[in-house]
């Protein structure tokens, strides 16, 4: 499965100038690493509802982008009735966000 929904991604892509798109690259960039960091802090604190509103955020992010791995995993993380703790979900989540910051770059003309 690819990290990116091709739909989202490429019209992004394609029908933004590429600047434009680069832009968008680093803003998602800069506010993926300061959700995760928040998540991660939120974890290690014990903080449940920084950790679910940080995970909403990101899956806010994500989805603007068509990041849908990135989605997913944020979505997991948000729902305080899921079973899987941070640790578990944490390292996903990041593979996800690299995946999709991957992805991204590739599409930049």
């Amino acid at each position: 499965m690819s990290a990116l929904d091709p739909e989202v991604a490429n019209q992004l892509a394609e029908d933004l100038p590429p600047d434009v798109f680069r832009t968008i690259i680093s803003t998602f960039e800069e506010d993926l690493t300061r959700l995760a960091q928040e998540l991660a802090a939120a974890a290690q604190a014990g903080d449940q509802q920084g950790y679910e509103r940080a995970a909403h955020s990101l899956a806010g992010a994500a989805a603007a982008v068509g990041a849908v791995g990135l989605e997913r995993e944020a979505r997991i993380a948000m729902d305080h009735r899921q079973p899987e703790p941070p640790h578990v979900i944490l390292p996903r989540l990041l593979n996800e966000a690299k995946a999709a910051l991957q992805a991204l770059h590739a599409l930049i003309h």
